[in-house]
């Protein structure tokens, strides 16, 4: 019976050990894949400063493989930097724009950096955690086609956003350093769009974005 005392409080000692989840000055690499879903509010397309009726637009989602890395500065703080690969998305006639259909695509890059809590202890397998960080997205590659090409628009030109993220997570260790994870942001991401005709005629519209961007993938801590 003292035997098996002792063999069980060993084994409790290894699981525990085995449970130490993130301590300071640790570096925990995730990887996955991230959706980022618009929660569009489209302002109206100005035509030479002037507004145009019910002419808004729309933008699709879009999903592609996502890379973070997070210090630990205390056993509950980390600091978090995110990159992706370029997110790619069609932009939509709405409301009088309808009829172009995706007239339009635009790839961004939305690198943000989170202040994110731990709220358990370091040894505890399940680690949920809550970030507020900033974001600076980038748009590039901006390109007409289909209607938006054949209507002779030109010159399309995003400009960039800076702006607040929240986020809430977690990760699960399923090995020693290994977790699953899971997280979710708000982006507040906020841009106008300006576009010409062959005829000179000048365009702008105002979006927030604001999207939604969910993330699946795994954690390495080392």
């Amino acid at each position: 019976m003292k035997k098996l005392s002792l063999a069980i409080l060993a084994a409790t000692a290894v699981m525990a050990s085995g449970a130490q989840a993130y301590q300071t000055g640790d570096f925990v690499v995730r990887g996955g894949v991230t959706q980022v879903s618009p929660n569009v509010d489209s302002g109206l397309l100005k035509q030479n400063n002037q507004k145009v009726a019910n002419a808004k637009v729309d933008v699709d989602s879009d999903t592609q493989l996502s890379l973070s890395l997070t210090y630990m500065l205390t056993d509950n703080l980390g600091v978090e930097v995110l990159a992706a690969t370029p997110f790619k998305h069609n932009l939509k006639g709405k409301g009088a724009l309808s009829g172009l259909g995706n007239f339009a695509t635009v790839k961004h890059l939305p690198p943000t950096v989170t202040l994110q809590y731990y709220p358990m202890d370091s040894n505890a397998a399940f680690q949920p955690y809550v970030g507020l960080g900033l974001n600076y997205t980038v748009f590039f590659s901006e390109k007409f086609k289909g209607a938006g090409k054949t209507s002779n628009f030109k010159s399309l030109d995003l400009e960039s956003s800076l702006g607040l993220a929240g986020q809430v997570g977690f990760d699960y260790e399923v090995a020693e350093n290994f977790s699953v994870n899971a997280s979710a942001r708000y982006i507040d991401i906020n841009t106008t769009a300006k576009f010409k005709n062959a005829a000179g005629t000048k365009f702008k519209i105002d979006v927030e974005l604001d999207p939604w961007v969910y993330t699946l993938g795994v954690a390495y801590k080392f």
